[in-house]
C-alpha cells in the first residue's frame, strides 16, 4: 500500500487571489426565484441563501478561521497513491489513549474543532487527566485538504484501510476510533480490520444496514418507532442528494465547483434537515461561522465533485450493506433524528455502551460538543 511513507508538516495558506475570486463569484450570483409560500419544503429558499451568501462575502473572514485551524499540528502523507491530510494533536498527558476521529459528508475536519481541546486536555476543560486522548483527525480522501482523489475506487473500505495504515505509520498500535456519518462506517470498519489494535469504537448516528424485521416493529419503543419513521422519511424525502451522488456525481460537480452559491446551498440544506429539530435555522444549531468554514473548505479545496464521488464508489463497490458482527466493544450515542435502533445495531456491533440525548443532531461534534465529549470519555474509560 505504501508509496511514500514520509510524513510532511502542513500549514493551510490559501492564496488571497482564491479568496478574492470567491467574493467576486458571490457578488455575481445569478439568483433563481421562489414559489410563494414554499419555505424550506422544496429546498433552500432564495431569501435565506441570499442573506447567508451576503454574509459569507462581506462579513465572514476566512483568515480568522484559517489561523484557528493552523493552531493545531497538521501533516500530509501519501497512502495507496493518495494524499492524506490530517491533524495530529498529542495530549500532554503521558497515558493518553490515541483516538482517530473521522468526519462525514458534508462535513470535514472543521466538525471537530470544538472537541479537540476537551479531548486532548481534559484537565483544562473540567475533566480528569486520565481521560485524555492523542487525536488523529484525517481529511477523508477526496475531501478537504486531502484534495480530490486521483483515481477511482476510493470507497469506504479503501478509506478504512488507508486510515489503518495512517495509524500504523504514526506508531499507534493500540487506539480507539470515533465518528459519525461516514465516520460511523469507517470507525467500525477499523475495528473489524484490526480488532487486535482497536480497543473500542464510539459512533454517533450509527444505523445498522440490517433492516428491522417487520414482525419486531410492534416490540419497538415509542422512540424507536419514531426513529424507524425518520429512516423511512429519509428514504422518501431526504435521499435525493444521495441518489445523485451515487449515480451521477460528475454532472453535479460542474455546478458545485463553479458556483459558491450552489455549493453553499447543497451543504446548508443538510445542516437544516439533519440538525437538532428544535433549531429553526441551521445557524440556530451550528455556529454560523463554523458552518461557513466547513463550506469554505469544500470550495477552496475544489472537492465538491470528489467528495460526492465517494458515494458512487461506495455504492458501486457494494460497501453499503450488512456486515459481520464486530467483536470490538462499541459505544453508541443517539442524538435527535438519528436512526439508531439498538436491536438491529447489535446484530452488527458488540454494543457495550448506549446513550440517548434530547438535544443535538447529526453533526453532534458541532451541535452538542459537551455531550459528545462526555460520552466519549465515559465509553473509553473502561477500555484504557
Amino acid at each position: 500500500m505504501e508509496n511514500n511513507s514520509e510524513i510532511r508538516p502542513y500549514t493551510i495558506d490559501i492564496p488571497q487571489t482564491d479568496l478574492d475570486d470567491l467574493r467576486d463569484r458571490l457578488a455575481r450570483t445569478r439568483w433563481t426565484t421562489d414559489l410563494p409560500g414554499a419555505g424550506w419544503s422544496r429546498g433552500v429558499p432564495v431569501s435565506y441563501l441570499k442573506g447567508l451568501a451576503e454574509y459569507w462575502r462581506d462579513g465572514y473572514d476566512w483568515r480568522v478561521h484559517e489561523r484557528r485551524l493552523n493552531q493545531y499540528p497538521q501533516f500530509t502523507t501519501e497512502i495507496d497513491g493518495q494524499n492524506i491530510h490530517f491533524l495530529h494533536v498529542r495530549s500532554a498527558e503521558p497515558d493518553a489513549l490515541p483516538l482517530i476521529l473521522t468526519h462525514g459528508w458534508p462535513g470535514s475536519i472543521v466538525e471537530f474543532l470544538d472537541v479537540i481541546g476537551p479531548l486532548t486536555d481534559p484537565r483544562a476543560h473540567g475533566g480528569e487527566p486520565a481521560d485524555a486522548f492523542h487525536l488523529v483527525i484525517p481529511s477523508i480522501p477526496g475531501s478537504g485538504f486531502s484534495g480530490p482523489t486521483t483515481g477511482t475506487g476510493w470507497d469506504t473500505n479503501r478509506v478504512t484501510r488507508a486510515f489503518a495504515e495512517l495509524m500504523n505509520r504514526l506508531g499507534y498500535h493500540r487506539y480507539g476510533a470515533q465518528g459519525g456519518d461516514t465516520g460511523a462506517v469507517v470507525s467500525p470498519g477499523l475495528g473489524r480490520l484490526n480488532p487486535d489494535k482497536v480497543v473500542g469504537v464510539h459512533a454517533n448516528g450509527l444505523a445498522a444496514f440490517t433492516p428491522v424485521d417487520p414482525d419486531e416493529v410492534a416490540g419497538l419503543t415509542d422512540a424507536e418507532r419514531a426513529r424507524l419513521e425518520q429512516l423511512e422519511y429519509f428514504k422518501t424525502e431526504q435521499s435525493g442528494y444521495a441518489m445523485i451522488q451515487i449515480s451521477r456525481p460528475q454532472t453535479l460537480a460542474h455546478g458545485l465547483h463553479d458556483s459558491p452559491a450552489g455549493q453553499l446551498a447543497w451543504i446548508v440544506e443538510k445542516f437544516k434537515e439533519w440538525t437538532d429539530p428544535a433549531a429553526e435555522l441551521p445557524e440556530d444549531a451550528v455556529d454560523r461561522d463554523l458552518l461557513l468554514t466547513n463550506v469554505t473548505v469544500y470550495w477552496l479545496t475544489g472537492t465538491a465533485g470528489s467528495s460526492a464521488n465517494s458515494y458512487y464508489e461506495t455504492a458501486h463497490a457494494g460497501a453499503w450493506g450488512a456486515s459481520e458482527r464486530s467483536p470490538v466493544p462499541t459505544g453508541v450515542a443517539v442524538f435527535p433524528l438519528d436512526g439508531s435502533i439498538r436491536r438491529t445495531v447489535e446484530l452488527e456491533h458488540n454494543v457495550v455502551h448506549w446513550s440517548e440525548f434530547d438535544r443535538g443532531g447529526h453533526f453532534a461534534a458541532m451541535e452538542a460538543p459537551d455531550l459528545l465529549v462526555d460520552d466519549v470519555r465515559k465509553f473509553f474509560r473502561a477500555l484504557r
